[in-house]
């Protein structure tokens, strides 16, 4: 549970001089619409409704404000899960009549018809929120809502104005003003998502600034006019799971009891204290791709803590003293993030590797490195053994063993449930990569992975708490790359995660092929152009391996798809 944090609440029925000018029309509006989606991490049809919901938001920009809210037993966190759960959403949830999720209300109104459970409550299931969101959309409202937002990162400290003008007479004489703080671009697991922990929630209620269930509004006639202003301490973290000022998101609604929604409205926080007008931050090297032999495939996370918005960076990386430039280019504003793809660079590597990221120097050089170590991968003998015991689901079960081409050398799955699997796997001078998955996103059996060395080394071994899937990486007989082109090491791909388009840079006159985890070719495409740009729209999210060829060497890369 999440302890109340204190505010600071300064209320006024006339202008709020600090802020200058009133944000809210005085002029009679449609509704917008206040969509509570309830959903949880481990609700298999979630993550459509999310879809729909975004779409919804898509086509209807600045009258549609979501919020999701994670609770019932779907929210449950498993081990090592992040808990997206708040002290607000059982009362939320419990007075919607749901019967199923993913379930969502439209203003917290009933529409009748269209109920997932008894007549009269609010709750609907999600072929219905489309309808009731445009139905909503037509109809007037006797009160606009406005609201915007700044956070002074030098204190940490969220600064929210809301603005509220009745045209016309509340039925109620009391309203409630709520003002919800969510947290957008969260990764995290999701069942049903198809891409393991790397599912991008969004629009997730981490706090109610106003309380459960909002704060008195005592007069509620045509002419009223409210404005209120919050200032709120930012936590480091919500359930332990980290905020990130830059995902952060405001909504801000009136409602007539704990029900019954008229309109609302949103906005995302601008940023004052910021002190420096050029500063990119190396916050950290998120991980180290295939350190395999003698190869990595480095990420870094780069945020702009200045100013002016950050267009490029000569970044500097070095493995074990082997030094290489990436020349960036983007466009990041102030306090935006993002994880930059390092090209994969062969090493002379050791029993521990340093991995080190720098970016030039600007107005502030104490945030202008990170480092990391790694150990090189286990190096076997050309035979492993492998053992998978089932769960109560094996048909949910799959795993492959895949070359460093991305090749699928052995493959297995789905099988009964509560059975011993024991294979060998044969496996000649190569770097390899073992994947067991679950196609629920649930985690299965205990499944252990032994060189048959003289000692019996355990490659990998899990007890099942896996979610959707977990990776062993490992080398035989000794395997060491050979020297590629350095044209060939500059091929980048991205946006990862992408939607419809990934964007291939430097790899003209390639050709590659695209392989989903179990290794079926799913697209191939010869002699790409300059700087091409791949349609991926057909594909659904999850997981995939672009093999790319081009004079005589072989690349893979790794790609998420995320809508």
């Amino acid at each position: 549970m999440i302890k109340k944090l204190p505010f600071t609440l300064v209320a006024s029925m006339f202008a709020l001089v600090s802020y200058g000018q009133t944000i809210v029309s005085t002029s009679p509006e449609n509704k917008n619409v206040i969509l509570e989606e309830f959903t949880g991490i481990h609700c298999v049809y979630c993550p459509q409704g999310h879809t729909i919901a975004q779409n919804i938001q898509n086509n209807n920009p600045g009258d549609v404000f979501l919020i999701n809210i994670h609770t019932g037993s779907f929210a449950n966190p498993g081990p090592g899960e992040p808990d997206f759960r708040t002290p607000y959403g059982t009362a939320i949830v419990n007075q919607t009549g749901l019967v199923g999720y993913p379930a969502a209300t439209v203003n917290r109104l009933n529409f009748p018809g269209k109920e997932q459970g008894a007549a009269g409550t609010t709750a609907m299931n999600r072929n219905n929120w489309t309808s009731a969101s445009n139905l909503t959309l037509a109809e007037s409202s006797y009160v606009n809502v406005g609201v915007e937002a700044t956070i002074d990162v030098s204190t940490n400290t969220l600064n929210v104005h809301v603005e509220a003008y009745y045209t016309g007479n509340s039925p109620e004489n009391t309203n409630l003003l709520n003002v919800a703080l969510l947290q957008n671009n969260t990764k995290g697991p999701q069942v049903g998502g198809n891409v393991c922990d790397q599912y991008v929630h969004m629009h997730r209620l981490v706090d109610m600034i106003t309380g459960q269930w909002g704060e008195d509004i005592t007069t509620t006639t045509a002419g009223t006019f409210i404005d209120r202003t919050y200032s709120y301490p930012i936590p480091a973290d919500y359930n332990g799971v980290p905020v990130e000022l830059a995902d952060l998101e405001v909504v801000a609604f009136i409602s007539e009891t704990h029900q019954t929604i008229p309109s609302g409205s949103g906005a995302y926080p601008t940023f004052t204290g910021i002190v420096h007008a050029n500063d990119a931050n190396v916050r950290y090297v998120v991980e180290v791709e295939d350190p395999c032999a003698n190869y990595v495939a480095p990420q870094v996370n780069i945020q702009n803590l200045g100013q002016n918005p950050l267009t490029s960076l000569a970044i500097e990386f070095s493995i074990n003293g082997t030094t290489e430039t990436y020349n960036w280019t983007g466009n990041l504003a102030s306090m935006e993030y993002e994880t930059i793809d390092l090209p994969g660079v062969r090493f002379d590597f050791e029993a521990t590797n340093t991995l080190s990221v720098s970016v030039p120097g600007d107005d502030n050089n104490a945030n202008n490195a990170a480092s990391t170590t790694f150990e090189k991968a286990y190096d076997a003998t050309t035979t492993v053994n492998m053992v998978l015991q089932t769960d109560a689901y094996g048909s949910e079960c799959r795993w492959n063993v895949l070359d460093f081409d991305g090749t699928v050398i052995y493959s297995g799955g789905p099988y009964g449930n509560n059975q011993t699997i024991n294979e060998t796997f044969i496996l000649p001078s190569n770097c390899y990569t073992f994947n067991i998955i679950d196609t629920y996103g649930d985690g299965g059996g205990p499944v252990t992975l032994t060189d048959t060395d003289a000692n019996n080394t355990v490659i990998f071994s899990t007890n099942g708490n896996f979610g959707c899937g977990d990776s062993a990486k490992f080398s035989t007989d000794n395997f060491v790359l050979g020297v590629p082109e350095t044209q060939f090491a500059d091929i980048s791909l991205y946006p990862n995660p992408a939607s419809t388009i990934i964007n291939l840079k430097n790899a003209e006159n390639a050709n590659i092929q695209v392989f989903d985890v179990l290794g079926k070719l799913i697209l191939s495409q010869q002699n790409i152009a300059p700087d091409a740009q791949i349609n991926v729209a057909n594909l659904q999210n999850g997981t995939y391996f672009m093999k790319i060829s081009k004079n005589n060497s072989v690349t893979t890369k790794r790609f998420l798809i995320s809508k």
